[in-house]
């Protein structure tokens, strides 16, 4: 099993005009994901160029939705209250 994790934004200009700390927020939740991706648990995240506005997203490899919800949690964008989260399983497909 696998979840989508959709970062959502407080504003569709936050890339352009977040605060400084906002900003740093936003530092400690790309080292979060790169900590993630290099313990195999996510596949890859970044931001979706979206023309109503960005948002993020997250692709996590994990067996259990409880283990995903957890890590959605601890990401420092949603522990700060900066941004929201949604979360939404897939089948994903692996070559195999």
């Amino acid at each position: 099993m696998a979840f989508v994790y959709r970062l959502q934004p407080p504003r569709p200009s936050f890339p352009q005009d977040m605060s400084a700390d906002e900003a740093e927020v936003m530092e400690r939740h790309v080292a979060y994901w790169q900590d993630l991706l290099g313990s195999e648990r996510a596949l890859a995240f970044g931001p979706v160029l979206d023309p109503e506005g960005p948002w993020g997203l997250g692709l996590l490899d994990l067996d259990d939705e409880k283990d995903a919800q957890t890590i959605a949690a601890d990401d420092p964008a949603i522990e700060s209250g900066l941004c929201t989260y949604a979360l939404l399983p897939i089948d994903l497909v692996k070559p195999g």
